[in-house]
């Protein structure tokens, strides 16, 4: 069903204030929904229901659908696509100020997701700092970001590291302009992020675990020894003794940090 007639059906059109780009090609629509490994136990919160192509292929894959969806214009077009589901709950709201634990209990399930590029790290986070983070995500995102998301020692970011902490991380696919309507003017891709079995590394807290990262990356370009006596208010000395404990070079900079190193970095921390 192409989104452009749909929303013309309806007297609507975009809004570009909310970055909507309507996926709306079958095979991807289905690839999609592949990716996420869904069952009929399957409870999917789907973010970014738009005119619901996707929730459509979500609901025939799995046993529930929460499809959140912030533009409550689109609320008869949902209504009426998907009428016959009865295992389609729709909340017309913002995911950012949605309490997922809330909405979800302690229920395990599955985040699918088209959402807005210019709020995906936040709608990430959002998620991931949940007291009941997904088992899964598939998000469509830019094609830097998830290049971003992905990446490895020597080009990673907060956003890597944050991510890669709760979560495995890969690219499933790259998209066309084309599936989109209206056309994005950057490539996008699929992301899955799946949550491990077991943390990729042991550290005494998470909060301090994050407090060194986010020291770490505070100045771009910047050597270690610098954006940690900054970030953490520390001596240039402690500093110093911090990266020694650490067995890391004072002089790398955080893009060149593995998760082990910033855990040791992080045990390093707390005993000082």
């Amino acid at each position: 069903m192409n989104p452009k007639r749909v929303l013309e059906a309806y007297g609507l059109e975009p809004r570009k204030s909310l970055g909507q780009n309507f996926l709306h090609d079958p095979n991807v629509l289905e690839k999609i929904a592949a990716s996420a490994e869904l069952t009929p136990l399957s409870t999917v919160l789907e973010i970014g229901a738009g005119t619901g192509a996707l929730t459509d292929v979500l609901a025939r894959h799995a046993g529930r659908v929460i499809a959140l969806e912030l533009d409550a214009r689109l609320e008869p077009i949902l209504r009426e696509r998907l009428r016959d589901y009865d295992n389609v709950q729709l909340v017309f709201a913002d995911v950012l100020e949605t309490d997922i634990a809330a909405l979800l209990g302690s229920e395990d399930y599955v985040v699918v997701a088209n959402v807005p590029y210019y709020i995906t790290s936040a709608i990430i986070r959002h998620l991931l700092e949940s007291t009941n983070r997904p088992r899964r995500l598939v998000m469509t995102v830019q094609l830097e970001v998830a290049e971003r998301i992905v990446a490895r020692p020597g080009d990673m970011s907060l956003l890597a590291v944050s991510v890669q902490y709760y979560m495995r991380p890969k690219i499933v696919m790259r998209l066309n302009p084309a599936v989109f309507y209206p056309r994005p003017d950057v490539t996008s891709a699929v992301i899955r992020l799946d949550a491990p079995a077991e943390p990729p590394v042991q550290v005494p807290d998470e909060a301090s675990f994050f407090a060194v990262v986010r020291a770490g990356f505070s100045q771009k370009r910047k050597q270690l020894k610098n954006t940690l006596a900054t970030g953490l208010r520390l001596s240039n000395e402690q500093a110093l003794t911090l990266l020694e404990r650490a067995g890391i070079d004072p002089r790398r900079r955080a893009e060149t940090l593995s998760l082990d190193e910033w855990a040791a970095l992080t045990r390093a921390f707390v005993s000082v």
